[in-house]
């Protein structure tokens, strides 16, 4: 199941959620929603077991690449951003600064470090009652976001950098792990948005969203490939 076939199936129905274009954006989200609320389903955007049985009563088609479960949003968005840069000239990527936009964070130089800005679009984007913490920009503040879970799929790890009981962090999202690291996707991994690895030792915290569904434990064993990460923030 992806993006592409729910848009289609809100559409047929007749929820518009904009362009048939695999995007989680908020037109998408908000026709989940309408649809919900006429279904007598809980209205929280996300395409649950549920709501699935709602949209396709016949069963729902297989997806092409079935990587990320599709009520992991966020992950989805984070995927999506693969590759995006910060300008490393004076000027700053639009981009990135428009996620702070959204989100009403005062930030407007991509010099500063972003990983906890691109977490807390990833999040805010794709669950829009989800409570952010207080200072996002902060990678360790995530500590407090969500609940406690064990380290798994989309779940947001938080890591020490510098030193354990320092003040310095960086933030970012499971991908998979292999025997000596976790392989995470972040923002302001070598100025971009990438996956790397980063030393299981380096781990503070694993946190899952308060308001998505029930974290399923998927462990996702890769290869060692590729140096630890030492450019992260």
């Amino acid at each position: 199941m992806n993006t592409a076939q729910i848009q289609t199936a809100l559409k047929t129905k007749g929820y518009d959620p904009g362009e048939i274009d695999g995007i989680r954006g908020r037109r998408t989200i908000a026709a989940i929603k309408a649809f919900q609320a006429a279904n007598g389903l809980l209205v929280d955007g996300i395409v649950g077991p549920e709501t699935l049985a709602k949209l396709f009563p016949a069963g729902a088609p297989a997806a092409k690449s079935p990587v990320i479960p599709v009520a992991h949003g966020w992950m989805g968005e984070a995927v999506r951003l693969i590759g995006v840069t910060e300008d490393i000239s004076d000027a700053d990527n639009p981009l990135i600064i428009g996620w702070a936009r959204d989100l009403d964070i005062d930030y407007n130089d991509d010099g500063i470090p972003w990983c906890g800005l691109f977490v807390a679009h990833c999040i805010g984007s794709q669950l829009t009652e989800e409570p952010l913490p207080n200072y996002p920009l902060s990678a360790r503040a995530w500590r407090s976001f969500g609940t406690e879970c064990s380290p798994q799929l989309s779940a947001v790890m938080v890591f020490w950098r510098g030193s354990p009981s320092g003040a310095l962090g960086h933030v970012g999202f499971y991908v998979g792990e292999d025997r000596d690291a976790y392989h995470i996707l972040g923002g302001n991994q070598s100025n971009a948005v990438t996956v790397t690895r980063l030393a299981k030792g380096r781990l503070l915290e694993s946190r899952w969203p308060a308001t998505a569904l029930e974290p399923e434990g998927i462990i996702r064993k890769l290869r060692p490939d590729g140096r630890f990460s030492e450019n992260e923030q």
